[in-house]
């Protein structure tokens, strides 16, 4: 490695006064003078490979799935239902993210059949299998997360998290390529398949590309291929997939009082209503678009009253005008008007992230007004709850030896309180019972010495009570109870969303996510935040993330405009200025006086971005015969970054180009033109040298720096 090279590759120091620059054989590049910016959002893309069919794989944190479109077909979406196994009264589009390794770590089975298997083991046997369960979340909670890093089974037994993974996604490749060949009476070959896999908007760039690596380790794309698989965020896809949802489809928690100019179409009259629905049954096919709700009402008021026998156009206006009226909702404008803004809130079993979406017309595509936001306030915070009132129960140290001894007896007990933690809801007045295993019951007592029933009465928790059937029984207040922490840091963060400025006129909100069919969080939510917006939720909101990710397979160009999440730039040398620059980044080399580590960006974090933006900056090499130009990309969650050495900067990638070997006839001002491609859920960095045309591409890479 080179003197140049070993510079470079020397991470970035969270010291003010540690130079990565000042190690440096080749003083590296300059911006040219006068540098400047252009944003072409025509920058030339890859050529689009067409594929056959769309594969949309909904990863979740408890539950996973996927859907299938093809592309000839774009309108009708298969959603996987046969999943062997499955819970009573729930539903099984999905089935657990759950993964079940042999004693000797090869897979054997995921979803239900992994978690079934593992239950029906004898407990001496399946201390030696590896199980692993609502694995998702590690991605999210590892702040160092690289390559090499570990899971654990319940077993306690450590896995590479990369392996999981891609056991997992092959799972599902392999799965959605035997039903789409079932379906064509031959086999479908997985380079007609464009792949799309779900993540939370709000994971840091690591675990996304994360993800990206582990489909490649899975086979369902390459680094030489990368198109065929795009990574989708799923506030986003929700997003997609609300956009273009029909009336019939929402099931709306509004109050009857106009909100923001509209009423809730239960407002109307019965007989209007039944004719409404005899017209929408007749026009399935009719997509409703948010911006388009007004208009979408009154075309169907136009309807309505010519299936009642108005004839004339002033009596059909007369008559719209009189049902608007009724309706307390104003005429549309002929001229059209700005798209409607609306929020989803994606809540799942990990995290619940959010994203404000406008539509810009005509075109309806999205626009992302406010960068994505959220935090780890999924489903899984009313599990740990109940862990902890367990613990409160029957003591910590017995819960966690329970947890080592009798691991599948703990899945049985948290899949118990799984069913009935669905059943709470607002006004329920009936207790809910949990059945404990027998072999909970049978190792507290060997463990403690006593009953579980004389535990109980000694906790002094009076809202759960012992069954004599074996069972907790828990009072309605007890497992609402168990919701509010959870529920309030959603509702939380929503409202500090809500006071955001640049979230303003939001006319929708659409919860959506597993987490979001409970009818407490339901509640919540309507209650905190119907006065100010329509609060909605899909008909099958567990499957909203899904659909929306094939329909963003199919067009990943609806979403025109993002925020960007870091800020994004690279290390270069600027002329030292006295009284400007710091001292201690002084580094005179042949006599020229440099600045080092100046952070030179190309964006700042939070600023929109059109899809494809390309920012263009030209460089130049520092020392005229330098041949091996290595222009290092840091990013940062901060906006005002000085300089590449300052706390949180961190370097993302490494652009290296050869000169060696070119014409001796080049200016010695040699222009290096760099290019970062924004506006996509990943980067693209280019650098060009113009003399030559010689260039290189890398991906921003956020795991092996």
């Amino acid at each position: 490695m080179s003197e140049a090279e070993s510079g470079a590759a020397d991470a970035v120091s969270t010291s003010a006064y540690s130079s990565p620059a000042k190690s440096l054989g080749d003083p590296g590049i300059t911006p040219l003078s006068p540098s400047h910016i252009v944003k072409d959002s025509d920058a030339d893309d890859a050529v689009e490979q067409l594929f056959l069919v769309v594969v949309a794989i909904d990863f979740g944190t408890t539950s996973s799935g996927y859907a299938y479109s093809f592309t000839k077909e774009p309108e009708c979406i298969h959603v996987m239902r046969r999943w062997e196994g499955g819970d009573p009264g729930v539903s099984n589009q999905k089935t657990p993210t759950t993964i079940l390794l042999t004693p000797e770590r090869k897979f054997h089975s995921f979803g239900y059949a992994a978690r079934d298997f593992y239950h029906d083991l004898d407990p001496t046997e399946s201390k030696h299998w590896l199980y692993f369960e609502k694995f998702k979340m590690k991605l999210h909670t590892t702040g160092n997360l690289t390559m090499e890093t570990d899971l654990t089974a319940a077993n306690g037994k450590k896995v590479k998290a990369l392996e999981i993974f891609a056991y997992a996604l092959q799972f599902f490749k392999e799965q959605a390529l035997k039903e789409l060949s079932d379906q064509g009476g031959s086999d479908f070959e997985n380079t007609e398949v464009r792949w799309v896999i779900t993540v939370p908007a709000i994971w840091k760039q690591p675990a996304k590309q994360f993800m990206r690596q582990a489909a490649y380790k899975a086979g369902m794309a390459s680094p030489e291929n990368p198109e065929q698989l795009i990574i989708a965020l799923e506030p986003e896809a929700a997003s997609i997939y609300c956009r273009k949802l029909r009336l019939h489809q929402m099931i709306d928690l509004s109050s009857r009082a106009p909100v923001n100019g509209y009423s809730p179409s239960d407002t109307i009259g019965t007989g209007f209503t039944q004719a409404k629905e005899h017209v929408r049954h007749k026009r399935q096919s009719r997509t409703f678009m948010v911006e388009n709700v007004i208009g979408e009402i009154w075309s169907e008021l136009e309807e309505v009253i010519v299936s009642q026998g108005a004839d004339a156009p002033e009596e059909l206006s007369l008559q719209c005008a009189v049902m608007v009226t009724l309706m307390s909702i104003p005429l549309p404008s002929p001229f059209g008007k700005p798209g409607d803004r609306y929020i989803v809130v994606d809540s799942g079993g990990g995290t619940v992230d959010m994203t404000v979406h406008q539509i810009r017309l005509p075109e309806g595509h999205l626009k992302e007004l406010y960068k994505a936001t959220g935090g780890p306030y999924g489903s899984l915070g009313v599990d740990y709850e109940f862990e902890k009132l367990l613990c409160k129960i029957f003591g910590e140290d017995f819960i966690e030896q329970f947890k080592i001894k009798r691991p599948a007896a703990w899945v049985d007990l948290m899949i118990a309180f799984e069913s009935r933690k669905r059943a709470a809801a607002p006004d329920r007045t009936n207790p809910l019972n949990i059945t404990l295993p027998f072999s909970f019951i049978d190792y507290y007592k060997k463990f403690r010495g006593h009953s579980v029933e004389h535990a109980l009465r000694k906790s002094n928790v009076d809202f759960v009570k012992w069954s004599s059937q074996g069972m907790l029984r828990m009072s309605p207040d007890a497992m609402n109870a168990l919701f509010k922490p959870t529920i309030d840091q959603i509702v939380q963060h929503l409202s500090e969303v809500f006071d955001k400025p640049e979230v303003t006129n939001v006319k929708f909100l659409f919860l959506v996510g597993g987490f979001a069919e409970s009818p407490l969080l339901q509640q919540a939510v309507q209650s905190a935040f119907g006065s100010r917006c329509r609060v909605i939720i899909p008909q099958d909101v567990g499957l909203t993330i899904l659909k929306g990710a094939v329909l963003f397979g199919l067009d990943p160009a609806v979403i025109k405009v993002r925020r960007s999440p870091l800020t994004y730039g690279v290390g270069v040398l600027n002329r030292f200025v006295e009284g400007k620059h710091p001292p201690e980044k002084l580094l005179v080399k042949d006599g020229t006086r440099w600045c080092t580590d100046v952070f030179d960006k190309f964006i700042s974090a939070d600023q929109s971005v059109a899809l494809g933006e390309t920012v263009t900056r030209s460089y130049t090499p520092a020392k005229p015969s330098q041949l091996v130009i290595v222009i290092n990309i840091y990013s940062s969650e901060q906006d005002n970054v000085g300089f590449i050495t300052e706390s949180g900067v961190k370097k993302c990638g490494t652009l290296r180009l050869d000169l060696t070997g070119t014409d001796a006839s080049v200016p010695n001002r040699r222009e290096i033109k760099t290019l970062m491609q924004f506006g996509d859920t990943e980067i693209k960095a280019m650098a060009i040298d113009v003399a030559t045309s010689k260039s290189v591409k890398v991906g921003i890479d956020f795991l092996n720096y």
